[in-house]
């Protein structure tokens, strides 16, 4: 189902007017489909019917508390990556026992947070993390499950700020070292191994890395077993990539196949966690026409969303769709960089765009549902937007437009 359409050539999402809600909340504003939402997870359930397996979302994607219990209701499992992402899991109603936690810098105040929680697992990044999360346990009188997060040193074929599975990465244990760790860890006293965890970047477009890394660490699974440390799970990772623009990537029925297909007949649990994939293609960006400025090299339509709302075009050159919400027949078609307000040159949301749009129209920025609200910042003291999903021709307000007010709420002048 095609949950963003046109119906009279006014731009819908679900049954919702995009148009109205700009009117009635405003601009910027960030609007999510429920039902997008929750078709893509049903997706790759689907896809991964045939084998043992938990769908972790994870939450950098989009950690919105309405988001997270939607996927708590549809039985999903959740990727964390600080203690703040843990501390609205739990807001949001979620089980504590099916999150796992990822990074490569959990504190101590993190880890006793998790710990007191009881988590499923902390994915393991170095030697140094683990022998903390040992010493944090013990003091607390537990014992910790781990899982160590390998490092395959395979190529994601993706954008090098989000490829996370190669040497010259932050992330993960080299896949050779591996077996010296896991024998390290069986030797604690206050931890527990009961996985082995793996994830090659973000965005990924092509099955045959994935694959790649599926078979590298599934072969060091097997091995761990004749070592006498068999697994209860295998976290193959997230990172599905979705179209933005001319990308194909591959459908959750083929990535289902694959992983699927190699874990048939384990004994362990599949664990994967996709945050893109989920959440991408079921959010859109309204942003409001302020003015159009022609120059002698290229016009502007200068909008009132900007890079703080949206980083990926800043940060990655990232493509993202825009469409005239309400277009109006009269109007002629103009070749321009869509810009925000904020004083910096990368403050762009879309170079050379064909738009027939004018002052106060409204303007759709489309998969904006992963990382845009939330890498989006006030930077020039710039209010985050509000968020709003809607089920069906239901709207809900999920969350309020910050006010200046609240930007300031924190500091204090010295005396």
């Amino acid at each position: 189902m095609n949950f963003l359409h046109r119906r009279a050539n006014r731009l819908h999402l679900e049954e919702v007017p995009l148009a109205h809600l700009a009117e009635s909340y405003g601009t910027p504003l960030y609007v999510y489909s429920a039902g997008a939402l929750t078709a893509a997870y049903q997706a790759l359930e689907g896809a991964l019917a045939g084998v043992p397996h938990r769908i972790c979302y994870a939450v950098k994607a989009n950690p919105n508390l309405a988001v997270l219990r939607h996927f708590a209701r549809l039985g999903a499992g959740f990727d964390i990556v600080s203690g703040g992402e843990l501390a609205r899991v739990l807001a949001a109603g979620a089980d504590p026992g099916r999150v796992v936690f990822s990074g490569v810098g959990k504190s101590r105040t993190e880890m006793r947070a998790a710990l007191e929680a009881g988590i499923h697992c902390f994915n393991i990044e170095s030697e140094a993390e683990l022998a903390r999360l040992d010493g944090v346990a013990g003091e607390l009188g537990r014992v910790a499950p781990v899982s160590l997060r390998v490092n395959p040193d395979v190529d994601a074929k993706t954008h090098p700020y989000i490829s996370t599975g190669l040497k010259q990465n932050k992330f993960g244990i080299p896949i050779e070292e591996a077996p010296r760790l896991y024998r390290l860890a069986a030797g604690l006293a206050h931890v527990r191994i009961v996985g082995l965890d793996c994830h090659i970047g973000s965005q990924l477009t092509e099955l045959a890395p994935m694959a790649d890394a599926a078979d590298r660490v599934l072969a060091l699974a097997d091995r761990l077993a004749e070592d006498g440390m068999p697994l209860a799970h295998i976290d193959l990772g997230g990172g599905l990539g979705i179209r933005y623009r001319d990308e194909t990537p591959p459908d959750a029925a083929a990535y289902g196949a694959l992983l699927a297909g190699r874990m048939c007949g384990r004994r362990e649990t599949l664990l994967v966690e996709p945050g893109r994939y989920l959440v991408g293609n079921a959010g859109v960006l309204l942003t409001r026409v302020e003015y159009l400025k022609r120059g002698a090299d290229r016009s502007f339509l200068i909008v009132d969303a900007a890079m703080n709302d949206l980083m990926r075009p800043a940060l990655y050159d990232a493509w993202h769709a825009i469409e005239v919400a309400d277009p109006q027949p009269e109007r002629v078609p103009v070749l321009c960089d869509v810009v925000g307000p904020v004083c910096e040159t990368a403050d762009f949301l879309g170079r050379e765009r064909l738009l027939a749009a004018a002052e106060g129209d409204v303007l759709a920025i489309l998969s904006a549902g992963a990382y845009g609200m939330s890498m989006s910042s006030t930077y020039n003291s710039r209010p985050r937007a509000a968020e709003v999903m809607v089920t069906g021709n239901e709207i809900h307000l999920i969350r309020e437009r910050d006010s200046i007010a609240s930007l300031m709420a924190g500091e204090r002048l010295p005396a």
